[in-house]
C-alpha cells in the first residue's frame, strides 16, 4: 500500500532566533517516519513566513536548500490562522495528510507519529489537545481554560484545549476550502467540516528560544473572533437582557402609579435613579459595541478581499536544492 505524503505546515512571525533549533527537529522527525516507512519519501516541511520584518524568511530560503524543506512568503503579515490557512491551501493538492504546528517548540512533535497512526486507523481529523499546561502561568492558562468553557457556552463546537495543532487529510481540506469567510477561528470551523476524527494528548513545553510574538491584545483580538464568527448567542443575550430590562421597568411604573393612587409620597431618592441610569446607559453601549462587532464582520465578509496573498515560493528556484 501507498505511504501517505505528510506536509507539515508551520507559520512563522519573527523567528529568528527559534527556528534554527527547531527546524532540524522537524526535519528529522521527517526522515524518521520516512526510514519508518510510515509516510512517503516526497513528505516535506511547509515554513509559511508570515510577513516577518527579522531574517525569519533568509533563514527559511537557506533551509529550504534541503529537499525536504519548502517555505513560502506572505505579502504582508496578516495573522497566525491566514498564515496556517495559506500552508493548508498551498498543501491541498500536492499530499495526503498535512499536520499543523508552532514553531516554538511547546507542542510535543513526537505526537504526530500518535497523529499518524490514528489516520492510518480510518480518522480524517486527529486533534492535538494540550493534557498538561503547567509550563504556562496560572493567568494564560485560567484565561486559555475559561475561554474554552465560554466557547462551548456559546454552541461553539471546539475541542477542549485544543489550539492549531492537528492533521487533517486532503479530503477534509478539499472540503474545507468551501468555506470561503474572512474572519478565521480555524479550530472552531475545522469540527463543521465533519468527517471522522479523534484526539492525542500530549504535554505542553517551554519555549525552545525567544519570545512568544502573540500578545495579549491578539488573544484577545482571536477570542473575540472565535465567539462572534461562530454564535449568535451574544445577540440573543442581548435581545433576553433587553426583555428583563424592559420588564423591570415595566414593574416600576407600575409601583410609582399604585403609590400615586394610595397617596404615598412619590419623590425618591437620587442615588438609585443614578445607578439605574449607569447600568442602563452601560448595557446600551455594550450592546451597541456587541451589534457593531456583528455588523463590522459582515462588513468584512462582503468585500471577499483576498485572506492571504503569497508574495514567494522557494521551490521557484530549485537549482539550490540538494
Amino acid at each position: 500500500m501507498r505511504k501517505p505524503v505528510l506536509w507539515i505546515i508551520i507559520p512563522c512571525f519573527n523567528e529568528e532566533e527559534v527556528l534554527p533549533k527547531t527546524i532540524p527537529l522537524f526535519i528529522d522527525k521527517i526522515n524518521e517516519l520516512v526510514k519508518k516507512n510510515i509516510i512517503d519519501n516526497n513528505s516535506a516541511v511547509l515554513l509559511v513566513n508570515d510577513g516577518s520584518f527579522d531574517n525569519t524568511w533568509d533563514l527559511i530560503k537557506d533551509f529550504s536548500r534541503d529537499k525536504k524543506v519548502l517555505g513560502i512568503s506572505q505579502s504582508r503579515n496578516r495573522g497566525h490562522q491566514n498564515a496556517v490557512l495559506a500552508g493548508l491551501m498551498e498543501a491541498k493538492d500536492k499530499c495526503d495528510i498535512t499536520i499543523s504546528i508552532d514553531c516554538d517548540g511547546q507542542d510535543d512533535i513526537n505526537a504526530i507519529d500518535d497523529m499518524i497512526k490514528e489516520y492510518y486507523s480510518g480518522y480524517d481529523i486527529v486533534y492535538g489537545v494540550r493534557s498538561d499546561r503547567s509550563s504556562d502561568s496560572f493567568f494564560k492558562r485560567f484565561t486559555a481554560q475559561t475561554y474554552y468553557k465560554l466557547l462551548r457556552l456559546m454552541d461553539v463546537d471546539v475541542v477542549y484545549n485544543h489550539a492549531d495543532y492537528r492533521l487533517v487529510s486532503s479530503r477534509v481540506i478539499e472540503e474545507f476550502a468551501a468555506f470561503k469567510e474572512v474572519n478565521l477561528f480555524l479550530r472552531g470551523m475545522f469540527p463543521l467540516v465533519g468527517f471522522k476524527s479523534t484526539s492525542v494528548y500530549y504535554k505542553r513545553e517551554e519555549r525552545v528560544a525567544g519570545k512568544s510574538h502573540y500578545s495579549f491584545a491578539k488573544m484577545i483580538g482571536l477570542a473575540v473572533d472565535g465567539i462572534t464568527s461562530l454564535s449568535v448567542k451574544p445577540i440573543r443575550f442581548i435581545a433576553g437582557a433587553g426583555l428583563i430590562f424592559s420588564f423591570i421597568g415595566f414593574l416600576g411604573v407600575l409601583w410609582v402609579i399604585i403609590r400615586t393612587m394610595l397617596g404615598y409620597d412619590t419623590v425618591n431618592g437620587w442615588s438609585s435613579l443614578v445607578c439605574l441610569v449607569i447600568i442602563l446607559g452601560g448595557l446600551n453601549l455594550f450592546s451597541i459595541g456587541m451589534i457593531g462587532e456583528y455588523i463590522g464582520k459582515i462588513y468584512l465578509e462582503v468585500k471577499r478581499r483576498p485572506r492571504y496573498i503569497i508574495s514567494e515560493r522557494t521551490w521557484e528556484n530549485l537549482d539550490s536544492r540538494k
